[in-house]
C-alpha cells in the first residue's frame, strides 16, 4: 500500500519539473524521440514481472495485458517517429514583401511546449492510458516534463512502469525532474497538482465527476490552464431501416460481442442502441437477447468499478417504463459483471436524464423510436460522445441526411457498419468529442496529433535567420515539411 504523497513532496517535484523544463524544451526533436524509444525499451525489459503484477492488481487476463503493453510500446515508438519528423510543429513561413503598402513583415510560426504536464492514470488501462500511456508520450514529444499521479487501483504496476521511465531518464542523461511519479487517494493530492503554479496542462482519463473537478480547478486558477479530460460516453448506435431489415441477426452478434468485450470496461462501449419499433427491431432484440444470455460473467477491474456497475445498472433498470430484455443466465461471482440489455421508448428516454448516463460495464439499452424523425430527435437530445455508429446501407445514408448530420454533430468519431470498441493508434484517429465526452473536442487523446494538446503557437517576426529555431531557418536543416507562403514545402528558402 502506497501512502499519499505529502504536499511538501509535490512542491519539490513541481520545482524540479520546472527546472527540468528549461533544459528538456531545448532538446532537439531527435533527442526527444531517442528518449521516448528508450522508455519503450525499458518497459519491454520489465518482462513477465510487470505482466504478473498487473494481472494481480486488475483482474485482467494475461493476453489482454500483453497486448496492451505492446500497444503502449508501439505508441511510444510511433509518437517518437512523429515527433522527430516535425510535422506536428505546424511550421509556417510568410516571407516579407517590402514593397507592399504597408510593408509585409517576415513572420514564421511553430508550436512550442507548454511546460510541466500532470497526467492522471486511468483505471481500466494500466499501461496504454496510464503511467507511460498516450498522454505521457504526447507530453514528452511536445517537450514537456511529466508528473504522473498513479491510479490507486494498480499502484504497483504504475510504480514499475515509473521505474522504467526513470531508468530511461538516467540512460538519456536528462535532468531528474523530466519525470516524477506520485501517489494519492485523497482529493487534496490531485488538487495540489492541478493548482500548482508550475503545472501548465493536465491529461486525464476517467469518470465525468473526476474529470470535471480537475477541469474546474484548472480554470479557477489565477492562470487558467488547459485540462484535457476524457470522461464519459455511451457511444450510441443507430440502426437504420434498410440495414436492419436484412442483417438484424448478424448485427446482434456483432454487438453482443462489443457490449461485453472486457466486461464492458471500455470508454467506447456501445451503451445505447436506437432503432425504429417494428418487426425488424424485434428480430434484432430477440437475436441480441439470445447472445447475451450465453455470455459468461467476467471479473471487473476492481471493487470500486464493480460497485458502480451494480448500482448504476440497478438504478437504470428501476426507472419507470424501462424493460429488462436479457440478462446473462450464468450466475456471477463477487466482482463479476452480469451482461444486461434493457429497453424503453424514445419518449421515455428523452424525458429521463438518468438513462443517458454511462453504465460502465456490459450493459446497453435499446431505444424504440416511432420513426426516423424520432430517431433524429434522440440524436439531437444526446450529449456529446466519443463515438456514434450508423448501421446503414448506402441508401439509408442518402435518404436520411438530417439524421446523419445530427449524429455527426454529437461525436468525435462516426463509424459505419462496425463496432466502436477498439481504437486504432494512428494519425487519422480522433478520440475525443463534444462535452461531456471530453473537455475539448478539438483534440484527440489517441494518435500523434495528441501532441498538439501540450504545445502552443509562437510567431517570430522579422528575426534574422541565424537566431531562428532550426525548424524555421531558411535552409531547413531538419528537412521537415513547412507551409511556405501558403504552399507545403521541404525546400530551402533562397
Amino acid at each position: 500500500m502506497f501512502k499519499d504523497s505529502p504536499i511538501e513532496e509535490i512542491q519539490s517535484v513541481m520545482q524540479q519539473a520546472w527546472q527540468a523544463f528549461h533544459v528538456y524544451r531545448k532538446l532537439s526533436l531527435k533527442q526527444r524521440a531517442a528518449f521516448m524509444r528508450e522508455i519503450a525499451k525499458e518497459i519491454e525489459l520489465s518482462g513477465d514481472e510487470l505482466i504478473q503484477t498487473a494481472m494481480q492488481e486488475t483482474n485482467l487476463p494475461e493476453a489482454r495485458l500483453r497486448g496492451e503493453r505492446a500497444r503502449t510500446i508501439f505508441q511510444l515508438n510511433s509518437y517518437a517517429d512523429f515527433c522527430e519528423n516535425g510535422q506536428w510543429l505546424d511550421a509556417r513561413i510568410d516571407t516579407p514583401i517590402p514593397g507592399k503598402t504597408p510593408p509585409k513583415p517576415d513572420i514564421r510560426k511553430i508550436l512550442i511546449p507548454l511546460g510541466p504536464v500532470v497526467v492522471f492514470g486511468a483505471s481500466n488501462f494500466p499501461f496504454a492510458y496510464s503511467t507511460a500511456g498516450g498522454d505521457t508520450a504526447c507530453a514528452f514529444a511536445a517537450g514537456c516534463p511529466v508528473i504522473v499521479k498513479a491510479h490507486p487501483a494498480h499502484a504497483k504496476t504504475s510504480e514499475m512502469v515509473a521505474t522504467a521511465i526513470m531508468k530511461a531518464v538516467a540512460n538519456s542523461y536528462l535532468p531528474k525532474g523530466v519525470f516524477a511519479h506520485v501517489h494519492g487517494t485523497d482529493i487534496s493530492v490531485g488538487e495540489a497538482l492541478v493548482k500548482h503554479p508550475y503545472t501548465k496542462a493536465v491529461g486525464f482519463t476517467g469518470s465525468f465527476t473526476g474529470g470535471k473537478q480537475l477541469f474546474d480547478w484548472g480554470n479557477q486558477r489565477k492562470e487558467p490552464i488547459p485540462v484535457f479530460a476524457e470522461m464519459g460516453s455511451v457511444n450510441p448506435v443507430f440502426l437504420l431501416p434498410e440495414k436492419i431489415k436484412t442483417d438484424a441477426a448478424e448485427i446482434a452478434k456483432q454487438y453482443a460481442a462489443s457490449i461485453t468485450l472486457g466486461a464492458g470496461q471500455f470508454c467506447t462501449n456501445p451503451g445505447i442502441i436506437i432503432g425504429i419499433d417494428n418487426d425488424d427491431l424485434n428480430t434484432f432484440m430477440d437475436a441480441l437477447s439470445g447472445e447475451i444470455k450465453l455470455i459468461t460473467p467476467a471479473p471487473m477491474l476492481h471493487a470500486g468499478i464493480y460497485k458502480n456497475y451494480v448500482e448504476k445498472r440497478a438504478a437504470a433498470l428501476s426507472q419507470p417504463d424501462v424493460e429488462t430484455v436479457a440478462v446473462a443466465e450464468q450466475d456471477a461471482a463477487f466482482m463479476e459483471a452480469t451482461a444486461t440489455i434493457a429497453s424503453t421508448t424514445a419518449e421515455i428516454f428523452m424525458q429521463n436524464p438518468l438513462l443517458h448516463q454511462e453504465v460502465f460495464g456490459p450493459y446497453s439499452i435499446i431505444i424504440r423510436c416511432s420513426d426516423i424523425t424520432e430517431m433524429k430527435e434522440v440524436a439531437i437530445n444526446l450529449e456529446g460522445q466519443l463515438t456514434a455508429t450508423l448501421m446503414a446501407t448506402e441508401n439509408d445514408i442518402i435518404n436520411n441526411n438530417d439524421l446523419v448530420e445530427a449524429v455527426k454533430n454529437l461525436c468525435g468519431r462516426m463509424l459505419l457498419n462496425s463496432v466502436p470498441t477498439g481504437v486504432e493508434v494512428c494519425l487519422a484517429m480522433q478520440h475525443g468529442g463534444p462535452f461531456p465526452a471530453t473537455t475539448d473536442s478539438r483534440f484527440t487523446s489517441v494518435g500523434a496529433d495528441g501532441i498538439k494538446r501540450f504545445a502552443r503557437p509562437i510567431a517570430f517576426q522579422n528575426w534574422p535567420d541565424s537566431l531562428l529555431p532550426d525548424e524555421l531557418k531558411n535552409d531547413n536543416p531538419l528537412n521537415i515539411w513547412r507551409t511556405v507562403d501558403n504552399k507545403p514545402s521541404t525546400d530551402k528558402l533562397v
